[in-house]
């Protein structure tokens, strides 16, 4: 099997990162398994260099490939430019074109990483979460949409909208996460204020049916988001729209310690997908060799699962930084006294030599 990776490194400590995740793949390369790589430009950098965060080349590659591996996007020097302009809208628009409806975001506490969580050991020791996102509708897309004049004052306004179709496809992707962990779903709305979200919660109690051995549950999302940093191994599998997933996603990120180490994926209804880190493109550390690259490494092993079915080259790489973590190798950002502080490319080197 050749695959063709349209790689993205981005912005800030996105090609630093990126840099690290193509070495694995290289190490692991073989057994049946090859890929080929072209590089393309998004975000900040694809604005400086065409005037849009998302050029008619990156497109081209991004439809043409078998799957994406993707750095980071944005960063304060773009923070003035037209909305159309900036860097993120190239992270959407990416979403929106291939029909990446659906983002999954294990949150996983290695148990070497106790102590970097904020919370106490006890109480996220063993954290095992997967949340799934619906990510290409709600009120990031909904229309209409803007900023306009009413009574002699500026008035903005978004719509939030899901369409019963949207509901029921992102449902089924969590059920069928659930079915293969520990059959326990949580599905998190405003139900109680939000019509919108009374159509969610209605689609998901009909979806149930077709999922008899997975235990549904439903939460409302104050209470999920006070729920996750009280008591965060009660869930599974949690499953939300696009806003509420978007923060609780970065809230359960941080009971691991860092968002350093958390991959996602985007994936369409084929399981093509996009690979992210959950983290953004650290601006501040972009240059200095100081980046985690393991939550991009790990998103490497994600694609080869999910989109390619290559669960053995995936486990490989899982397995190698555990083995990394075990042996004391940790980066600024999950550094405790008598660890090993490394930088990117020694972190890099340590997951390929344990390789």
């Amino acid at each position: 099997m050749t695959i063709k990776i349209c790689v993205l490194p981005g912005d800030g400590i996105g090609p630093e990162i990126m840099e690290q995740a193509l070495r694995v793949l290289e190490a692991v390369r073989g057994d049946g398994f090859d890929f080929v790589a072209e590089t393309a430009l998004i975000g900040g950098c694809a604005v400086d260099a065409t005037g849009t965060p998302y050029p008619e080349a990156t497109s081209k590659l991004a439809k043409d490939a078998d799957a994406i591996l993707l750095g980071a996007v944005g960063g304060p020097q773009w923070d003035s430019l037209p909305r159309e302009q900036r860097p993120e809208r190239g992270l959407l628009a990416i979403r929106k074109e291939l029909n990446l409806f659906a983002n999954l975001r294990p949150a996983i506490l290695y148990p070497e990483l106790a102590n970097a969580s904020t919370l106490k050991p006890e109480v996220v020791s063993g954290l095992d979460i997967l949340i799934v996102r619906e990510l290409t509708g709600d009120i990031y897309f909904g229309q209409p949409r803007g900023i306009r004049e009413e009574n002699g004052e500026r008035v903005g306004f978004n719509t939030m909208v899901y369409a019963e179709s949207e509901i029921r496809r992102i449902g089924k992707v969590a059920f069928e996460a659930a079915r293969k962990r520990g059959k326990k779903l949580c599905s998190v709305d405003k139900m109680n204020v939000l019509e919108c979200t009374q159509l969610w919660r209605d689609v998901m109690i009909e979806l149930s049916a077709d999922y008899p051995d997975v235990e549904l549950s439903h939460m409302l999302v104050d209470n999920a988001a006070m729920q996750l940093v009280r008591a965060p191994k009660q869930f599974d599998v949690m499953v939300t729209g696009n806003m509420f997933g978007d923060i609780l996603s970065d809230e359960a990120s941080m009971l691991t310690g860092s968002i350093g180490m958390l991959p996602s994926a985007s994936l369409d209804a084929n399981n093509k997908g996009l690979y992210e880190p959950s983290h953004g493109s650290a601006p501040d550390i972009a240059g200095k060799g100081l980046a985690n690259p393991l939550a991009t490494i790990l998103s490497a092993a994600m694609m080869l699962r999910y989109t390619f079915n290559l669960e053995a080259h995936a486990a490989r790489i899982e397995t190698a930084v555990k083995k990394v973590l075990a042996a004391g190798y940790r980066t600024g950002d999950i550094y405790e006294a008598g660890t090993r502080r490394v930088g990117t490319k020694e972190m890099g080197d340590a997951v390929i030599a344990s390789l």
